[in-house]
């Protein structure tokens, strides 16, 4: 491959990755709707260890080091917090307002972090960011203004035991 190609491809590999999460968090949150009527506790439980598990595995492998201090306690605490909490709500959003939905009004989250960051760390705020925000909330008003336009029922939901 002549070097132009090799410079190409090198700039093609951060949108592919993109691209490759955005594939694998789709998949994710499909299976996750498939079982969302079961318990969410057991769910984020279950998907907090063998994620948890496998990053770690792959930290370590990589070089990484246990950190055994207050630095472990917060990481901990975040992510609980930040995975663990988050999930169970997410998996019973998905349950009440279905899977496309529940995803739209996840996405805002960079938008929470993005206002803290302003509120909080003095972050500036750039016309970029004011455009996002204003599509964002735009999108926003709209999911919540949302009516169906025709009659129909839907089956209730049962527990799976």
């Amino acid at each position: 491959m002549s070097g132009v190609g090799r410079v190409a491809m090198a700039g093609m590999t951060g949108p592919l990755l993109v691209i490759g999460a955005c594939l694998a968090w789709a998949i994710d949150n499909n299976l996750t709707q498939k079982v969302s009527a079961t318990d969410p506790v057991v769910i984020a439980g279950l998907k907090g260890l063998i994620a948890g598990s496998i990053n770690l595995g792959l930290g370590l492998a990589l070089g990484g080091a246990l950190a055994f201090s207050g630095r472990l306690v917060g990481a901990v605490l975040v992510g609980f917090l930040g995975y663990g909490v988050s999930l169970v709500l997410y998996v019973l959003a998905m349950r009440d307002l279905g899977t496309a939905r529940t995803g739209a009004y996840f996405s805002l989250a960079p938008f929470v972090g993005a206002a803290i960051g302003l509120l909080f760390l003095g972050e500036p705020v750039s016309a970029s960011l004011l455009v996002a925000a204003t599509l964002m909330a735009f999108g926003l008003w709209l999911h919540l203004t949302e009516r169906h336009a025709h009659q129909h029922g839907h089956e209730p939901l049962a527990p799976k035991h």
